[in-house]
């Protein structure tokens, strides 16, 4: 039987934070920090929290299809109060490492936007150097409704950026593989050697 989508799973720690007398909440959240290839994306979004304008369906990214999934990012895009989208390339993540790549996407993200969110909620335990109040939620993607909203405009994006690197680069199956080291693209690094988005650190073995 196909599970109803409950606005009340969703958004209890968005309603905790209303009740407090927030209004501006923003959810963060990031795509990429597992493949070989490409940037890491994070986004920073602040929707409105009325009834009326909940979005039904927003979850993981990981657990909609990619068509499901742009779908609902036209119609975060077009409701949210203020998004923003950061892209930290695979030349900062080599110098500074996934973890610090992903905490500056989210802190620029955050900094970015152009509404001052009252609260920041992270996805997982990511702590990030804001002036912000911030709260991380652990599995946040799939429990928090604006984290939820965050992670399918990265995702929508990062897929989008590596559609078009597959036409640059053709011999690894980015428009599939997404940069994640699938059979297919490890096959494509060990007869074409590397392309100039492979993440260095990552590919060390290659």
């Amino acid at each position: 039987m196909k599970k109803v989508w409950n606005p009340e799973e969703k958004l209890q720690f968005e309603r905790e934070l209303l009740a407090e007398g927030k209004t501006y909440i923003a959810g963060v959240d990031e795509v990429g920090r597992g493949p070989l290839a490409g940037p890491v994306v994070c986004a920073c979004v602040i929707m409105p929290l009325d009834d009326a304008s909940l979005i039904v369906g927003v979850d993981d990214s990981k657990k909609l299809s990619a068509k499901k999934r742009e779908e609902l990012a036209e119609k975060i895009k077009e409701k949210a109060l203020a998004y923003t989208i950061v892209e930290i390339d695979e030349k900062r993540i080599d110098e500074i490492n996934i973890l610090q790549a992903t905490r500056l996407g989210m802190k620029q993200a955050v900094e970015s936007i152009s509404i001052a969110p009252d609260t920041v909620l992270t996805d997982g335990n990511m702590t990030l150097d804001i002036t912000f109040p911030q709260k991380s939620v652990i599995h946040g993607d799939a429990l928090s409704y604006s984290i939820g909203c965050a992670s399918i405009i990265a995702k929508v994006h990062r897929d989008a950026l590596m559609d078009e690197y597959a036409k640059q680069y053709p011999f690894y199956g980015f428009e599939k593989n997404k940069g994640y080291g699938t059979a297919e693209h490890i096959k494509g690094i060990k007869e074409q050697g590397l392309c100039p988005i492979h993440r260095r650190t990552f590919t060390k073995n290659f």
